[in-house]
């Protein structure tokens, strides 16, 4: 797969890892991890609005909103994970940067095993992959659901 079926973003966020070497893949990873945004202060104290993606082997929660913008409507994706989770954290961090502010159908169009493009089968354990790709899952699920009710 190539990465020209991806939005903007996300084939650079994966053509960046594809530049580097494996060991570097994971340092890239980390910063990601390390630069995922907390969540916003409206949904601290509402749990009840985020959802726990349960394939991951740290607890990961998510949630999707809707952004009308001139031009259509955007979602916007935050996440909760631990600080001592960064594999979790940082898959998090990619796909948020990737895919946040994008249409529904920019968003549908990514294909589900784009994280095997990141180059980390043979660094990550495969339960960690499954992780992220039921990540991405989730995803698309709330966007495809959200997209629905306001058509």
């Amino acid at each position: 797969m190539s990465t020209n079926t991806l939005p903007a973003a996300l084939a650079e966020i994966v053509d960046d890892f594809q530049a580097l070497t494996e060991p570097d893949r994971l340092q890239l990873l980390l910063e990601f991890s390390r630069e995922l945004p907390a969540l916003p202060e409206r949904l601290l104290d509402h749990p009840e609005l985020l959802e726990q993606v349960v394939e991951c082997q740290s607890p990961l929660f998510l949630t999707v909103e809707q952004e009308q913008k001139p031009d259509g409507v955007a979602y916007r994706l935050f996440f909760k994970a631990p600080p001592e989770a960064p594999t979790t954290r940082g898959f998090a961090g990619v796909l948020r940067e990737g895919l946040d502010g994008l249409t529904a159908a920019e968003i549908l169009a990514v294909p589900d095993d784009m994280p095997e493009l990141l180059g980390l089968t043979r660094a990550i354990t495969p339960l960690r992959m499954r992780g992220m790709t039921a990540m991405l899952g989730r995803i698309k699920r709330k966007v495809a659901a959200a997209d629905r009710l306001s058509s």
